[in-house]
């Protein structure tokens, strides 16, 4: 298992791990089939994220992309010291510690790049999730209400962050 940043070759392989994502998986923001990203829009991403300070991590394992993290620093002075996580792995990957290890790496960016606080969002039914970001030293801190809409239902939220 190697993690490592994004590269754009990693472009087609990136896109098609996040469509299998959205099929395994209703944690993810987006429905199975709803993604329209194109493989040119997320090379162009790639190239973007660089300029901007942020960053994806991949899980590379036999050749194959199973998991990333994306980590969105703020672009406005009274917020660069933070980022937004997202985090997704495949099913097969999973309680592996492929987690823990992206988090680990993330951290390295973030003492790097001056960012004290990290922020995400995650489901309140999301258990596994929730562990992984508590153990990763994580806090909640509030609830969003009706966040989303899953399978025709409101879903709740958690805001969890880590101040480093």
């Amino acid at each position: 298992m190697m993690i490592r940043k994004i590269k754009e070759d990693d472009a087609g392989m990136f896109l098609n791990m996040l469509k299998r994502l959205d099929n395994e998986t209703k944690n993810m923001m987006f429905e199975p089939g709803e993604r329209k990203t194109t493989v040119d829009e997320i090379k162009a991403d790639i190239r973007n994220l660089y300029h901007s300070n942020s960053l994806i991590l991949v899980a590379e394992e036999n050749g194959e992309i199973v998991g990333f993290l994306s980590a969105e620093r703020g672009f406005a002075n009274r917020i660069k010291h933070s980022a937004y996580i997202v985090i997704g792995i495949l099913n097969d990957y999973r309680g592996k510690g492929i987690g823990t290890k992206l988090f680990e790496e993330l951290e390295k960016w973030a003492n790097e790049k001056n960012i004290t606080r990290l922020e995400l969002t995650v489901m309140l039914h999301n258990e596994r999730g929730i562990r992984l970001y508590e153990k990763m030293g994580f806090k909640i801190e509030g609830i969003k209400e009706r966040s989303l809409i899953v399978d025709g239902e409101y879903i709740d939220e958690y805001y969890m962050a880590k101040l480093m």
